[in-house]
């Protein structure tokens, strides 16, 4: 560790690595679908270059993250960001479905820049201010998804007419090249030397055994936290990702929206996630415990889920998707936040890792989810997925009572 770290880093600079990949990342994902075409992949081969990157990041993630428990976070951040770099290449260069497909599974498997990232947030933040700093880091997500694809507009625009994908490529290589150097020359480490590692590791058995208590709660009413929080975070992702094949064809269907109206919408989703990670997250958990905060987060995603198949007019569709993007960007800060109290001593980055794959694996079974229900009927989208998610407002209810919270240790022993 260089002579930088010894003073207490500050959140600003990781926020900075994040926003800078994230505006990678959101060059290259709306251009996936029209560059899969061009290849000639059918549907479900598009399809599944989408769930291909969430499967990879499903199981790279708690690898990761315990990973960063042990040497640190930096050298987590530096190979991710280096290896997103080489995605973003082989993305630029594909003259095959093949090819593509390689670039998104190795971008999913390098995908440990996020749980790394919160792991150090959580480093540097007492816990009354870690939800402020979780936000920061959705904040970052925001401006991406929302920067990302205006500039992967313009780079259409200037870019060869024979190799129309080679800048937008080349451009998100580049900002994961950026915050590589930003990490290998200004970040400091957070993790402080000799920083413990619980020597005991649940093995797959047992977290399977806590997503699912974690979805029932166990029995005798015992709460148990860190099993229902990464069900949270499977359910949050799974609900989200669920729409992202049926909203475009629904939003064609019901009000005649261009490819750019529906990328106007996008950009809406964009600035609620960053007003409400950015700014609101800070003001809410001065006032409301980070429990209740999930639970009112919960109430609005489904609420909104529910209602907006139902709008003709669709400026009222628009009000029900900027409720549900609040409640999704209430829960998101707020559900790491937790997670990473609950963590027991040394085992931050695993478990926010563990919180990054179930979120991988929602964001993997979702689009399929949604896709097949939209063929069934326009409607079952927004609906169904609504309906499953009302089990996260019940999963927030049971947070808010559970007035003693079990450590890590003792959730251990209660599930296996």
């Amino acid at each position: 560790m260089n002579s930088k770290s010894k003073q207490p880093p500050g959140i600003f600079p990781v926020i900075l690595v994040v926003l800078v990949d994230l505006i990678g990342f959101g060059i290259v994902l709306p251009l996936l679908p029209y560059y899969a075409k061009t290849l000639g992949a059918t549907a479900f081969e598009t399809g599944f270059l989408f769930s291909i990157y969430s499967i990879a990041q499903m199981f790279a993630s708690p690898i990761w993250g315990r990973w960063s428990d042990r040497v640190g976070r930096r050298p987590v951040m530096l190979i991710s960001t280096l290896g997103a770099s080489l995605a973003y290449l082989a993305f630029a260069f594909s003259h095959t479905y093949w090819l593509l497909f390689a670039s998104r599974l190795l971008a999913g498997v390098m995908g440990g820049n996020i749980a790394a990232a919160q792991a150090y947030v959580a480093d540097v933040t007492a816990p009354q201010n870690r939800a402020k700093g979780m936000g920061m880091i959705g904040a970052a997500f925001g401006i991406g998804f929302t920067l990302g694809p205006a500039i992967a507009a313009l780079l259409l625009q200037v870019g060869l007419a024979d190799r129309p994908y080679l800048f937008p490529g080349l451009f998100a290589a580049g900002m994961s090249i950026l915050s590589f150097a930003f990490v290998l020359f200004r970040l400091p480490e957070s993790k402080a030397p000799g920083t413990p590692v619980t020597p005991a590791r649940p093995g797959p058995a047992i977290w399977q055994k806590a997503f699912w208590k974690g979805m029932i709660g166990l029995p005798g009413g015992m709460l148990a936290i860190i099993p229902m929080l990464l069900a949270a975070s499977w359910l949050m992702a799974f609900a989200q990702s669920s729409l992202y094949g049926a909203f475009p064809l629904f939003c064609a269907a019901r009000y005649g929206l261009t490819v750019r109206g529906t990328s106007g919408l996008y950009v809406l989703t964009g600035a609620v996630a960053i007003l409400v990670q950015g700014g609101l997250i800070r003001v809410l958990v001065k006032r409301f415990t980070e429990a209740s905060i999930f639970m009112v987060g919960s109430i609005f995603l489904a609420t909104g889920l529910l209602m907006m198949p139902w709008m003709n007019q669709f400026v009222a569709f628009a009000g029900f998707l900027a409720l549900m993007t609040l409640g999704a960007s209430l829960c998101g800060p707020t559900l790491t936040s937790l997670l990473s109290q609950e963590a027991g001593a040394g085992q931050t980055g695993e478990t926010l890792g563990r919180a990054q794959g179930m979120a991988g694996l929602g964001r993997a079974a979702g689009p399929a989810w949604g896709g097949w229900l939209y063929d069934q009927g326009a409607t079952l989208p927004f609906v169904l997925t609504g309906i499953i998610s009302i089990q996260a407002i019940f999963m927030g209810a049971r947070l808010t009572r559970g007035a003693k919270h079990m450590n890590a240790k003792e959730m251990h022993e209660k599930i296996s």
